[in-house]
């Protein structure tokens, strides 16, 4: 690629594109889609989820693009900045998942407008350039991610059983979620780099916290409560949940999965400029290649809708995996910037396969009454790994960091397999 010429991107970005219309207009030819459409009561359950899913999903990613440029404006070292960003995962992992866990015994609805709470003070405290305001920010932002990751999803199961629609269908809400995730991600990215240049650097928090604002008041008028085992105390629903967590090894791979896979993709997100610059490619259009990130994403979560109508989330994961891993070997032996951008696309697309047949796989195996609980632990080695990522990234040479990533996903592939053959052996309806 022409360093001084995008159009190579920019082509990339038109063939992405086109990719993903073609697989969504597929997907939507399947039976599931059909049986959905006809089905007035699930599509406005379904709707008004995904308005305040997205909406709070867009609040994370309008922050997302300038957080580093705001601290950096604000005039703090690198260092501090990594201080920063080290409370935030440190927080997710320590406090988040007490916070985020509590859903179970007090309310999956309140745990959701909770998550409006903490985002929205976190985003207040950015209009402050004192490192001490800051940091409680990243704090509070931390514990409010733990719910976004685990609060939110517990509703829905919950709501979904409760109104009695077909298990299966879930599947489809999920992968509508990570879908319109992906527009709202390059949507909020455009917003954000707008309200900033009328505003400045504290315009995209505020544009945020109106988000949040707004998907905090609609959940509170429109959600129903729901529980896990609220007359568990605290320190017996934790005692539960981490219990039946070890007592299955279906739930244990799960926790796995999640863990090792998110946390390849949160070190690809650290890692991928510098792999593209390592090829030559040093003028990167970031706006453009971060856009063809999202619609490759958006595509995977199309194409995951057209496998959970062949076969079973247990089953073609370990293919997705497998793939994944070869993507990201990509890099280490090849310096061609294309090709390398290419490898980076495909597993962006396997994430967007990732995504839904995770929450697919959650669904089925993790029990009602400590499905939040049991989430934020599985948080736990995952925020350990990206803390340990951001502590020595910057000391590991890129080769060295994607041979993790690919020890990673490898691992992903053997701890499917074995969730694979445990759910055979437990007689789960596996479509082979």
């Amino acid at each position: 690629m022409d360093n001084s010429d995008y159009s190579s991107y920019y082509a990339i970005f038109g063939i992405v594109s086109v990719l993903c219309t073609f697989c969504y207009c597929i997907q939507r030819q399947s039976s599931l889609a059909m049986k959905l459409e006809t089905n007035s009561d699930f599509k406005r359950f379904q709707y008004n989820y995904l308005v305040v899913y997205l909406l709070m999903m867009a609040a994370d990613w309008l922050q997302g693009a300038y957080v580093y440029a705001l601290y950096d404006y604000y005039g703090f070292s690198r260092g501090e900045i990594g201080i920063l960003f080290v409370a935030g995962f440190g927080s997710s992992m320590i406090f988040g998942t007490i916070v985020g866990s509590l859903a179970d015994k007090y309310g999956r609805k309140r745990s959701c407008i909770l998550y409006g709470i903490l985002y929205g003070f976190s985003c207040i405290t950015k209009h402050s350039p004192d490192f001490r305001i800051l940091l409680l920010g990243r704090l509070l932002g931390g514990m409010a991610t733990s719910i976004l990751y685990s609060g939110f999803e517990s509703w829905l199961v919950f709501s979904h059983n409760k109104k009695n629609f077909p298990s299966e269908w879930l599947s489809s809400t999920f992968s509508l979620a990570i879908f319109g995730n992906g527009l709202v991600a390059i949507c909020s990215g455009l917003v954000a780099n707008f309200v900033k240049d009328l505003f400045g650097f504290v315009a995209p928090f505020d544009t945020a916290l109106s988000l949040l604002l707004l998907g905090s008041l609609i959940i509170f008028f429109t959600w129903d409560e729901n529980y896990g085992d609220e007359t568990a105390s605290n320190y017996n629903t934790f005692r539960n949940a981490w219990n039946t967590m070890v007592s299955d090894i279906k739930i244990i791979m799960l926790g796995l999965i999640q863990s090792m896979f998110e946390g390849a993709m949160f070190t690809f997100v650290f890692m991928w400029t510098p792999a593209l610059t390592r090829t030559g490619a040093v003028d990167l259009p970031h706006g453009w290649i971060f856009a063809t990130f999202m619609v490759s994403v958006m595509m995977g979560s199309s194409i995951f809708k057209i496998l959970i109508e062949r076969s079973a989330p247990e089953v073609f994961m370990r293919y997705v995996f497998l793939v994944s891993c070869i993507a990201l070997a990509v890099p280490i032996i090849v310096v061609n910037p294309t090709i390398v951008l290419c490898s980076f696309l495909l597993f962006e697309v396997c994430v967007g396969i990732f995504w839904p047949a995770l929450g697919t796989m959650r669904s089925k195996y993790i029990p009602e009454e400590s499905r939040a609980t049991i989430m934020n632990f599985f948080r736990i080695p995952l925020n350990g790994i990206v803390v340990l990522v951001l502590f020595n990234v910057g000391s590991l040479d890129t080769s060295v960091v994607f041979m993790f990533c690919c020890a990673f996903l490898f691992f992903s592939f053997i701890c499917q397999h074995i969730l694979y053959r445990a759910s055979l052996q437990s007689s789960t309806n596996i479509m082979l």
